[in-house]
């Protein structure tokens, strides 16, 4: 139940927007008021999810390393895996952020017979994470053709290398395939490894199953049913510029691919896929090491009464004599 009920979700949500404007017509609705509720909601939601994280406090450097700790002159430091400077936390970050760093170390653990534990390198998560992500940034850059006027010269290039193919009419996208499989590949590993099936929640499946349905419907609209361009441009532009406008002769299926995009943006700041911006707010990963060249102190420590050592023999020297416990004052 907890994957069927996300694609039942998912379904449900592709037919609310087939019946709305195939049936009922509710182009306006669905073109118009849905994406700007769904973007006023996602801003809403990241600042606020942003500003809550920012405010909450990090005493203490905790920063996880797996490297050399800078110390003495005479020992190396490994200043990628535990850096001690500014400049070395930027470097670390932007591995983490561009080549998922940490991920790519990933090992997997297997009980085999003996009984032994085996530990075995993990790379596929990494490899098909990777595609995902750059996959899906590189899509979205690829649709700011339909968000600006005029269209930026990097697009045309970026679409070139990207369906230099040429194996169908329009050109066959490599990112298209790519983070198809990708995300398949996340739903079957989720499925087959009995720990992570186990730990699974209907909130880890249904992402999947947005993205998937949205990359679907965009992929039916290119390939399969075609739409008007310029139709679409005009919708899109007039949303960009505050004009909205719903040109005829659109199609269906561009407006279940947009109310995917939409219910995305409106579910992204309260979902786990806000990690997008936690990364960087992580102080496991944004702290520098400096734990050894300088003393952290907690400025919420409230003052404590202590009772030093010289108070404690002074109040009780006469009994530490006579049991015969050394003393530092007669």
């Amino acid at each position: 139940m907890r994957i069927i009920l996300p694609l039942i979700a998912v379904t449900v949500l592709m037919l609310i927007a087939f019946v709305g404007v195939d049936v009922i017509g509710m182009e306006w609705f669905f073109g118009v008021i849905v994406p700007y509720g769904a973007f006023l909601l996602f801003v809403v939601g990241v600042v606020y999810r942003i500003v809550k994280w920012a405010k909450s406090p990090v005493p203490f450097r905790i920063p996880t390393t797996c490297g050399q700790q800078k110390s003495l002159h005479w020992i190396k430091a490994n200043e990628l895996e535990s850096p001690a400077t500014g400049f070395g936390v930027i470097c670390r970050m932007a591995l983490e952020i561009l080549c998922f760093r940490s991920l790519f170390r990933n090992t997997q653990l297997e009980l085999r017979e003996g009984p032994k534990l085996s530990y075995a390198e993990s790379k596929w998560l990494w490899a098909a994470s990777l595609a995902f992500h750059w996959t899906f940034f590189i899509i979205l850059i690829r649709h700011l053709r339909f968000l600006t006027e005029p269209v930026p010269f990097f697009i045309g290039i970026i679409e070139g290398f990207d369906g230099f193919l040429q194996v169908t009419a329009p050109a066959l996208y490599i990112t298209d395939m790519v983070i198809v499989g990708a995300v398949t590949f996340l739903f079957i590993r989720r499925v087959l490894i009995p720990q992570l099936r186990y730990i699974s929640l209907p909130a880890d499946y249904f992402p999947l199953f947005l993205i998937l349905g949205m990359l679907l419907s965009g992929i039916l609209m290119r390939y399969i049913f075609k739409v008007d361009v310029v139709s679409v441009k005009a919708l899109t532009m007039g949303l960009v510029t505050l004009h909205p406008t719903i040109p005829q002769g659109i199609g269906f299926i561009f407006y279940i691919h947009l109310f995917m995009v939409s219910v995305l943006l409106a579910y992204f700041p309260f979902s786990k896929l806000m990690h997008l911006g936690g990364i960087f707010l992580t102080p496991t990963r944004n702290l520098a090491n400096t734990n050894r060249m300088e003393r952290h102190v907690n400025p919420w420590n409230y003052p404590v009464k202590v009772h030093s050592y010289e108070e404690y023999e002074e109040d009780y020297r006469e009994k530490m004599i006579e049991a015969g416990i050394p003393v530092e004052k007669d």
